[in-house]
């Protein structure tokens, strides 16, 4: 009986693990971004004061700065913070799926940014970071275990700055909490830097395709105020033909002409 008990408890643990293994979100693990724009890069700044009401030496100071990475797959972010609680870590850090208002208000910032439906619970694990929340960046990189001023920097392939895509964040939040979720302070992302070029990367599920865009100075397909249309069509230098048309007074002498021949042809049926 004892052994019994044994194996059907060490089954349940083997199945907890393997189920805590095999988490995933609703709509599957997060994948990978790609097309990232060239050159641009945001950045998140904590306010001088904190949201959290508590006993606290001044606020958080510091900030997090993301850019596409070079190749344009993922994103490549740097998180520096000084002025830490005493108390209360190890501290966590997400992105939030909605901005802060102009109160400052880090409740309205929402939950984490998750777009494949995955939720908190179980903790996320860093050896599969790609079945972890998009937003919970210190469970896949890395909790804030003391006080003391701190650097990180890592590359996280499942976030975007692609607009219009889910897993965009220059329109979003970044929020710091305590070890026990408690929301300490928070910041809105601020894109501070794009690569302006003639042509825009549109970002799609299987890659990325280059969309030209009018410049107009060159042959395109559609008109533009200086461009050359590549329609076959006359230019304003071309020849055209001009058709005669006879003037009004030769048409009245025709016409005059023409009345007479029934009375010349009657006569002669006389002789």
């Amino acid at each position: 009986m004892r052994v019994s008990n044994i194996i059907s408890l060490s089954a349940i643990g083997a199945s907890t693990v393997l189920a805590q293994n095999n988490v995933t979100g609703q709509l599957g693990d997060a994948a990978v971004t790609t097309g990232n724009p060239p050159g641009k890069a945001a950045i998140a700044t904590l306010p001088e004061k904190a949201f959290w009401k508590g006993s606290l030496n001044g606020n958080v100071k510091g900030y997090i700065s993301a850019k596409s990475a070079a190749n344009g797959v993922g994103i490549d972010y740097e998180l520096s913070v000084s002025n830490l609680p005493a108390e209360g870590g190890p501290f966590v850090y997400h992105i939030h799926v909605a901005p802060v208002p102009e109160n400052g208000n880090c409740t309205s910032a929402l939950a984490h940014l998750d777009q494949y439906v995955r939720g908190e619970d179980p903790a996320c694990d860093p050896a599969r970071p790609q079945s972890c929340q998009q937003g919970d960046l210190s469970g896949k990189y890395g909790k804030i275990s003391s006080s003391e001023p701190y650097t990180a920097r890592f590359h996280d392939p499942y976030t975007s700055l692609t607009e219009g895509v889910g897993s965009y964040f220059g329109n979003r939040s970044f929020v710091f909490h305590f070890a026990n979720k408690t929301r300490i302070t928070c910041a809105n992302f601020a894109v501070i830097n794009t690569n302006t070029t003639t042509n825009t990367t549109t970002s799609y599920p299987s890659g990325t395709v280059s969309v030209p865009y009018p410049t107009g100075t060159g042959s395109t397909p559609y008109p533009t105020s200086t461009g050359t249309p590549s329609q076959s069509s006359p230019s304003a230098t071309s020849t055209i033909t001009q058709v005669p048309y006879p003037a009004a007074g030769s048409v009245l002498s025709a016409a005059k002409h023409l009345a007479i021949v029934p009375v010349v042809v009657g006569f002669l049926a006389l002789l």
